[in-house]
């Protein structure tokens, strides 16, 4: 789908992302000069009576609650094809997921998140209504500053299964992430605040100890589940609240939010800390009103391309061939910020923001993978001279396309490191993808490859080799792609 160029009133930086139901955009709001989230119901959606009732009722749960840990909600209103938009917060630090994916928070940086999820989960039950999905993807965090300087908050999102509670004995309608889903949500049986109290104690169990405490793969196994493993953590009273709080019966866990997160707290001896300063950095490019060369230009309401203009993968991690580095010429190259770098290939197909310093060996030319098939746009960057060689590793990136109508049976190893992440399979905009990272690499310490679907007869490949994990991430969810009706 291409970005319009405004929705409503407020013109578009970019996609944020995308789900079974509605498209998140990043967009600016020029009146109270800063930038917003606008949730819009997805086009295939917008006949369907009841999923148009669902997205308008999640504007108005969240508008029924007034608290710093839950979402708030702007404004709303309808394109000129019918389709209703939700304007919301920008939360510019991203999710819990991605926050775990760059390091396991600190014990009392836990105990914060917990807090701050239970005040607004506190809120929303206060208003009358269950979220029914708290997970990591559905935890955002946004940058507030007020007189003591820059602070990130935790905050609940995406009520799409949000329920008043005097609506919650009618409805049966099941719904839910199966690990964090409580066993009479999973049941359909009518709901009380305790459905949610069980989710949180599931993610503070993930928090505190490092994995999850259940794998469930369907609802129907989140219908009896077992006492989930020990914890082991160094904390036997911690680790026997979250376990009270994950009780099979719900008669069994805390009154309410507010009782669970005091009791945890008790038994940590209320070590809150405030979340760490910003741990992405802001993009002005994304955050200022002027606006933005990748946007296309056209109406709201003009009809979506057949092919995507320009697609952003916010964790393009994919994997490919050793390339022979050469020097290239006509490479694009424009300033990002001081210490980073936007590149493009020769054809204008694959866009990447890298580190300054990875921007000494640069080639930008077509690349030919396998004998006998024509040439694919390719991107390589790299801090040096051979820097995807065995033989002298060095930070960089290889993004490459190549032909293909389904996903290999493996990604490319490498022996040298020492430890070699599960294989993990995702699909996301509908497209499938798998991806491993490896750890304790000779030069570089990590090494993520990923291969995503880009089409039907098309693959993405990108390599990323880096000194530390979040210069890593950082670089996987700059890659963009451009034009792909290839």
């Amino acid at each position: 789908m291409s970005a319009p160029s405004r929705l409503g009133r407020y013109p578009v930086r970019r996609r944020i992302g995308s789900g079974a139901f509605a498209t998140v955009w990043l967009a600016y709001d020029e009146h109270l000069d800063c930038p917003v989230a606008i949730k819009v119901l997805a086009d295939n959606w917008s006949g369907d009576l009841h999923i148009r009732q669902r997205f308008l009722e999640e504007g108005r749960f969240l508008r029924k609650v007034e608290s710093p840990h839950v979402v708030p909600v702007y404004d709303a209103g309808e394109l000129a094809d019918d389709r209703p938009y939700l304007v919301m917060a920008y939360a510019d630090q991203g999710t819990l997921a991605d926050r775990l994916e760059l390091s396991a928070l600190e014990p009392s940086q836990a105990l914060t998140v917990i807090e701050q999820v239970g005040r607004g989960l506190t809120a929303l039950h206060d208003r009358g209504v269950l979220h029914r999905d708290v997970k990591p993807a559905n935890v955002l965090f946004r940058t507030v500053d007020n007189g003591r300087g820059s602070r990130v908050l935790a905050m609940l999102g995406d009520l799409g299964l949000g329920k008043a509670m005097d609506m919650s004995s009618r409805l049966t309608m099941v719904g839910g992430t199966p690990t964090y889903v409580a066993p009479e949500q999973a049941l359909g049986e009518g709901l009380d605040p305790r459905a949610d109290q069980f989710s949180l104690a599931a993610l503070s169990y993930y928090l505190l100890a490092g994995r999850q405490p259940y794998h469930h793969t369907s609802l129907a196994a989140a219908e009896d589940p077992p006492p989930p493993p020990p914890m082991e953590i160094d904390n036997p009273d911690a680790e026997a609240v979250v376990r009270r709080g994950l009780a099979k019966d719900r008669r069994d866990r805390f009154e309410d939010v507010e009782a669970f997160t005091a009791a945890l707290a008790a038994t940590m001896g209320g070590r809150v800390d405030e979340l760490p300063q910003a741990w992405v950095p802001t993009d002005p490019d994304l955050t200022q009103a002027a606006p933005r060369t990748d946007v296309t230009d056209r109406d709201e309401d003009a009809p979506a391309d057949p092919a995507p203009s320009r697609r952003r993968w916010p964790w393009l991690v994919a994997a490919v061939v050793a390339l022979s580095l050469g020097a290239g010429a006509g490479w694009g190259l424009e300033q990002a910020m001081t210490s980073e770098r936007r590149l493009t290939d020769s054809t204008g197909t694959i866009f990447v923001t890298v580190p300054d310093d990875w921007t000494a060996q640069v080639d930008p030319q077509q690349w030919v993978p396998l004998e006998g098939q024509r040439e694919h746009p390719a991107l390589a960057s790299g801090s040096k001279d051979g820097w995807n060689t065995d033989e002298d590793p060095a930070p960089g990136v290889f993004i490459g396309i190549l032909a293909g109508d389904k996903l290999p049976s493996r990604v490319p190893q490498h022996p040298t490191c020492e430890e070699t992440g599960s294989l993990i399979e995702d699909q996301r905009d509908g497209r499938d993808s798998m991806q491993v990272t490896f750890t304790g690499c000779p030069g570089v310490d990590v090494i993520i490859e990923r291969v995503v679907q880009l089409t039907s007869n098309r693959l993405l490949w990108v390599q990323v080799r880096s000194t530390d994990r979040p210069t890593a991430n950082r670089v996987l969810a700059s890659v963009d792609t451009q034009g792909m009706g290839l």
